[in-house]
């Protein structure tokens, strides 16, 4: 006679196991899933993962600390490779808390504010935008494709 096969847990009762648990770091929760206990049981494929981890999320980082000053995602692409850091590294998850800390203060803060004040913050924030392009663009040069209509230095 076959052995039977264990009974599989169900979504309800795994979920149950993980409040009872208490586990609610993202690094813990990671660390928890089947996959990661396999690779950490693994010495050197777990080492070499999290220098992949750790190489991946740092480039992140650059690039969105690169982009900051420039239009765009700058600071969305720290915080998504701080977000990949966390995963492995108690270090980035302490720096990943304290910046959404600060940016929950900031909305708080900006939201709290007369609708003047919100406006004043707003047209700052697109001067300096349309600022850093103007300078960028006239360091790198203007590209051909640019009508001459728009203002920008040439």
């Amino acid at each position: 006679m076959p052995a039977e096969r264990a009974r599989r847990e169900t979504w309800s009762e795994r979920r149950a196991r993980y409040d009872a648990d208490e586990v609610h770091s993202l690094r813990e929760r990671v660390a928890r899933a089947r996959w990661r206990r396999r690779l950490a049981a693994r010495r050197p494929l777990d080492h070499g993962y999290r220098v992949a981890v750790g190489i991946v999320g740092g480039l992140i980082v650059a690039v969105g600390l690169t982009t900051i000053p420039l239009p765009g995602p700058g600071w969305l692409t720290v915080i998504a490779g701080l977000f990949v850091l966390a995963t492995e590294f108690t270090w980035a998850e302490r720096l990943l808390e304290y910046t959404k800390k600060q940016v929950k203060r900031w909305t708080d803060w900006v939201t709290a504010q007369r609708m003047w004040v919100r406006l004043l913050i707003g047209a700052a924030t697109a001067a300096f935008v349309y600022g850093v392009l103007v300078v960028t663009l006239h360091v790198m040069g203007v590209p051909d494709w640019v009508p001459g209509w728009v203002p920008l230095w040439r």
